[in-house]
């Protein structure tokens, strides 16, 4: 799906930006995240176990991090583990745990995706205070509302700010960083797409037979059809499946 493969995409390059803010140059610690005869890695911690969890777990792993995953859901985190092996440390969201974690790690990741709605706050303020100096806080998540109470939307031209002196990076839509090959990702699903709407004679017949397509219709012949966005800013909601079948 669309969000699987930009979420694969996001996931790899929040370490990169991650190894880019623990640089000195960008006013960073000075460290790199691991891989060297006698030098402690650098920790990450991972909020979330889904596709841009793992991809950012696998990406930290090979690069010599130490790497730490949280999620509320025991088959997600035991799905994680048994895609990348016993070299990953897991755990449900328990409060004492998880903040020892984030107050001693360099890095958090915050890839808790809501299926609807809002994402939940996972970190407040007074934790991100007592995190280390210069540490990196990147919320994935932000399109989403953000899992750390301290974050506040930023963007590629002004990417990060600092609150209790940790970095923040919060910039929505991560994989337009890298647009050539979120484009190429992108292509690979849009293209068996538009085969079967020029084969199927236009986009109804693909809406009536692709439950899918139909799911990711916000609007449909000047109705609505989604019912998050509805309820967010108060507007008049259709259900997509009844307008498809009024329509047939």
């Amino acid at each position: 799906s669309v969000v699987r493969a930009m979420s694969e995409i996001v996931g790899a390059t929040s370490i990169f930006i991650a190894a880019e803010y623990l640089s000195s140059v960008t006013g960073g610690k000075g460290l790199m995240l691991g891989g060297f005869t006698g030098v402690p890695p650098t920790e990450i911690v991972i909020l979330g176990a889904g596709t841009v969890g793992e991809y950012a777990a696998r990406t930290a792993l090979s690069l010599g991090a130490e790497v730490k995953v949280f999620d509320s859901s025991i088959y997600r985190l035991r799905r994680l583990q048994n895609n990348l092996g016993s070299r990953v440390f897991t755990s449900v969201m328990q409060p004492i745990v998880l903040e020892k974690a984030i107050t001693t790690c360099d890095v958090v990741i915050g890839a808790i995706r809501a299926s609807h709605g809002r994402s939940p706050c996972l970190v407040m303020e007074e934790t991100v205070a007592r995190m280390k100096p210069d540490s990196v806080v990147i919320d994935v998540s932000i399109d989403q509302g953000g899992c750390f109470e301290t974050s506040e939307v930023t963007n590629h031209e002004d990417p990060i700010f600092r609150k209790h002196d940790v970095i923040h990076y919060c910039v929505p839509n991560i994989a337009s960083r890298v647009p050539r090959t979120a484009s190429y990702a992108l292509t690979n699903i849009f293209t068996p797409i538009l085969v079967d709407i020029g084969e199927m004679g236009g986009l109804m017949g693909v809406v009536w037979s692709k439950p899918g397509i139909r799911d990711a219709l916000y609007i449909y012949q000047g109705h609505l059809t989604n019912k998050d966005l509805a309820n967010r800013f108060n507007l008049p909601y259709k259900d997509i499946e009844l307008l498809v079948v009024s329509n047939q």
